[in-house]
């Protein structure tokens, strides 16, 4: 992956979040910090219930920090949050409709639906190898199928900022290769900025430009590591395959599987 020397688009700042119940508190994330650059694909890779999610509700805004600050530098100079799109693991897809009227969803419920966004939408389903199922329902489709029309929805909003939680993980291990690599790669040429959750550190590495390591919970970043993958061809496929690859890889599982104390 390309080194990305763009601006940030946005900055965690010392982000700290707990938990409150009646049988007590419990600490989610302790003094985040890292930032997400203009067109960057950063992954985040951590142990189970380290607070992985509950990062990109506080990132998305659907959570407020009890302390630390989310900076934003828009393209424009504006310190507006930018617009999110937030792909969750499982699809959601609504059975009674056709995949069409699944992925124009988010354009009626916001009142968008606009010639143009129209158009957008039918360039997506042409673009992911869905335009002629569009009549078809859900349960028409495969896993991987399902996965793009999810897709496909959250982008007809034309989000400036894509947060993916884990969105690969509910499809068998042969179809999220090739979901997850024909995926990104469609993302990758929009240029948005994309933050990835995900428990796989193959697909981690061979995805994106960085990667962040959380420690167990409460979570803090323990290492960012930076891809520089030699590639002749550049796709999340032949990624595997990179000299580097292994390399990244041991490095990963280190952090992981190691404790610091």
């Amino acid at each position: 992956m390309q080194e990305n020397k763009r601006p940030n688009l946005l900055e965690l700042k010392d982000i700290c979040y707990s938990y409150h119940s009646l049988q007590g508190e419990t600490n989610a994330l302790s003094h985040i910090s890292f930032g997400a650059s203009l067109g960057e694909f950063l992954a985040v890779v951590g142990p189970s219930g380290c607070g992985k999610s509950t990062l990109l509700s506080i990132i998305a805004g659907l959570l407020e920090p009890e302390s630390g600050t989310v900076s934003i530098q828009n393209p424009d100079g504006s310190m507006r949050r930018p617009r999110v799109g937030y792909m969750l693991q499982r699809d959601h897809l609504f059975e009674w409709r056709s995949v069409y009227r699944n992925v124009i969803l988010g354009l009626e419920i916001n009142h968008m639906l606009t010639e143009e966004r129209l158009e957008g939408v039918n360039r997506l389903l042409k673009d992911y190898d869905l335009e002629k199922f569009r009549e078809k329902r859900p349960s028409e489709l495969s896993g991987g199928m399902r996965q793009r029309a999810a897709l496909i929805r959250t982008l007809a909003l034309e989000p400036e900022l894509l947060l993916l939680d884990e969105p690969f993980s509910a499809l068998d291990y042969q179809t999220r290769l090739t979901v997850s690599a024909d995926i990104c790669r469609l993302i990758r040429r929009t240029g948005k900025t994309v933050i990835l959750i995900t428990h796989d550190l193959a697909e981690a590495i061979s995805l994106s430009d960085r990667v962040i390591v959380l420690s167990p919970r409460p979570a803090r970043v323990k290492k960012e590591l930076p891809i520089r993958l030699t590639l002749t061809d550049d796709s999340p496929l032949a990624a595997r395959n990179a000299p580097e690859f292994s390399d990244y890889f041991n490095v990963l599982w280190k952090e992981l599987n190691y404790e610091s104390k």
